[in-house]
């Protein structure tokens, strides 16, 4: 007999990672255009800790005034197709995907639908199901950031700030692949990581106060949000550019001001809620990357979905290398 539910991490309220549970919720069953999904890998990202806290708190008008919204935790996802509704035409059962929800069901769970035309492609055999959960997280971001929003050139510098999580190991090896001279900001224990994924030079933040240096970027990418486009507008060319995915006010006010009365721009952007038909070709331009190994994905930690706690407790020690991931296997 087919269970009718499954098992996910779930919150009913703001707050340390201690307010994460596992609950068994109703299993999805697809709609006409959707795809159920048996996810065998998930992402836990930093985001995913900011949102499970409610922050920035005026995020919480997105996400629920007083409690989550969308109970369920995670975005990021790989796992085998095990039905589908009956105008899908993209897709068959026994298909191995990769992909993204957003703002409903999460994909810390055993089953996710979603509709075709979505952030969702097929997995390539080469990629194993852990790499694949966190491609539309830190890789989709950063190369969202990097091509569209930034626009870096062959030739550019651009400093990578949290060059050895998750959105910089992507952006370091990004970065390199459009040509650009790479500096990477991050702790000593990781500077060799980040050189072998292809750093020209490395920056301990232990040590140096990268903002004091006396030599310029085109671009300086924030992928952790710990400076400020006030502290690093001196670093940046005449006309250089300040990205950073996580918002805040400051970050709002310089966006707002840069774009009106200054050539040098701080610029932010919630890369999932850009329109699907601008990501879907990043996101095939990331696979292809991937299936000739031009683009490696770091994984620090693989837990079990029992262990949700503890991954979002190790989150927030700071330490990360890379990516965290859910196994279901």
């Amino acid at each position: 007999m087919t269970t009718k539910t499954m098992l996910a991490s779930y919150s009913t309220a703001y707050g340390s990672p201690n307010v994460l549970e596992i609950r068994s919720i109703e299993k999805p069953e697809p709609k006409p255009m959707e795809l159920l999904v048996k996810i065998y890998a998930s992402s836990v990202t930093t985001a995913d800790s900011l949102m499970r806290q409610g922050k920035p708190k005026f995020g919480r008008l997105f996400l629920g005034i007083t409690k989550p919204k969308f109970p369920v935790t995670g975005t990021g996802f790989s796992g085998e197709i095990v039905k589908t509704g009956k105008d899908v035409t993209l897709f068959t059962v026994g298909d191995q995907v990769f992909g993204e929800t957003l703002f409903g069901t999460g994909s810390n769970t055993e089953y996710v639908s979603i509709d075709e035309s979505k952030l969702i492609l097929k997995k390539p055999e080469s990629v194993s199901f852990e790499a694949a959960a966190t491609i539309c997280d830190g890789v989709l971001t950063s190369y969202s950031f990097l091509k569209d929003i930034g626009q870096l050139e062959k030739g550019q510098r651009i400093l990578i700030h949290g060059a050895s999580g998750s959105l910089g190991t992507a952006a370091v090896q990004i970065a390199k692949k459009m040509g650009a001279y790479v500096v990477g900001v991050c702790s000593g224990k990781n500077a060799e990581m980040v050189k072998t994924l292809g750093a020209d030079e490395v920056i301990d933040y232990t040590k140096s106060d990268f903002t004091t240096l006396d030599h310029t970027f085109d671009m300086i990418y924030d992928t952790i949000g710990k400076s400020s486009y006030i502290k690093c507008k001196d670093l940046l060319t005449t006309s250089g550019k300040y990205l950073s995915p996580v918002l805040s006010l400051s970050m709002l006010w310089n966006s707002m001001y840069t774009a009106l009365f200054s050539k040098k721009k701080a610029l932010f952007s919630a890369t999932g809620l850009r329109k699907q038909e601008e990501l879907r070709p990043l996101l095939q331009e990331i696979r292809n990357m991937l299936v000739s190994r031009e683009l490696l994905v770091v994984i620090d930690n693989v837990y079990n979905l029992h262990d949700i706690v503890k991954a979002h407790n190790y989150i927030e020690t700071g330490r990360k290398r890379g990516n965290i991931v859910i196994s279901m296997n």
